[in-house]
């Protein structure tokens, strides 16, 4: 057993067999007992999926403070809300997708289900590369924080425009490169069908795939911002791939609900835009001072602060919303 002692990315085997481990089981118990059915999840069955993956979330962070210490522990709830509220900006494009290939919300779960999958794996590609860049060459951190200031101030000056996702080049690429249905088969994500052209039968791909894989692509894309993010927070890969992988499995859990009020978070964007800059500026500001390292415990008060601010602030700007739609 001298196998699980040793050291993976900074940390022993068997604390990521504990969190693989618990990931696992979180999974199968989600789509092999809880969703085994196809059926629409309602705002409160979201709202208590969401809860116990909150209290989870939180209480790893917990367990991390028992093992690892303060420090630490301080560093993994601070990952694990700026993932999640910087993960909460990837919902609107979620919902822009399944509202473009019109799948129903009875076959989204699944869909979601299978894109965290693909973010399990490709986040620890991304935050292993990413760890090793950093051991290796230090000055990469500067390289993510101007970038996030820069992806902070290009966020503002967008926060206003639309994005039409038919007009997307991938999208277009895979409708021109697979053979697509014209109309859903259920769930499933492949079918097959005779060919126009051979008359011979052949494989389709289903609105349902096209819909993950941009799900899929989407998040590559917000991982690119999210991952440099953490990284000014902490270069500890299993805090970093920890408080990732909780609060993707959460917000996920949330957004049957959140889909449904997506629109009183109409200022959020503006308010995670002045995030990426607060922790992109962080670096340089604990050189200017003469810190080793920005102080995790003002870091974490302060994410909170700018969160707090940019929620209620969309809430009191769209509360007419709310009474419009009531009033008919």
């Amino acid at each position: 057993m001298d196998f699980l002692a040793y050291d993976i990315l900074t940390k022993p085997v068997w604390m990521w067999l504990t969190f693989l481990t618990l990931v696992l089981v979180l999974l199968v118990l989600d789509l092999g007992v809880l969703h085994k059915k196809h059926r629409e999840i309602g705002v409160r069955e979201s709202l208590l999926m969401s809860l116990g993956y909150l209290t989870l979330g939180v209480g790893f962070g917990g367990w991390v403070w028992f093992s690892l210490g303060q420090q630490p522990a301080i560093e993994y709830l601070t990952g694990f809300v700026v993932e999640k509220s910087l993960a909460m900006d990837n919902v609107f494009v979620i919902a822009m997708i399944f509202g473009y290939f019109a799948i129903p919300q009875k076959y989204q779960h699944r869909v979601l289900f299978w894109g965290i999958l693909g973010v399990i794996v490709l986040r620890a590609i991304m935050i292993a590369g990413g760890a090793a860049l950093v051991s290796e060459f230090g000055w990469v951190l500067y390289i993510f924080a101007a970038f996030l200031i820069l992806t902070g101030i290009k966020m503002i000056a967008m926060a206003d425009k639309t994005h039409d996702i038919g007009d997307n080049p991938l999208l277009r690429f895979l409708k021109r490169r697979l053979r697509v249905t014209d109309d859903l088969h259920g769930e499933r994500f492949f079918v097959k069908l005779p060919d126009p052209k051979t008359g011979r039968l052949a494989t389709f791909v289903t609105p349902v795939f096209l819909a993950l894989i941009m799900i899929e692509i989407a998040d590559v894309i917000f991982a690119v911002d999210s991952v440099p993010a953490i990284f000014a927070i902490t270069t500890d890969p299993y805090i970093i791939y920890t408080s990732n992988i909780f609060a993707i499995l959460g917000l996920r859990a949330l957004y049957f609900a959140l889909a449904a009020i997506i629109h009183r978070f109409a200022y959020l964007k503006q308010a995670l835009a002045i995030l990426l800059i607060f922790i992109g500026s962080k670096i340089f500001v604990a050189d200017l001072v003469g810190w080793e390292k920005f102080p995790a415990a003002i870091s974490l008060g302060v994410t909170f602060a700018i969160l707090a601010a940019g929620i209620f602030w969309s809430l009191w700007r769209t509360r007419s919303t709310d009474t419009d739609a009531a009033a008919p």
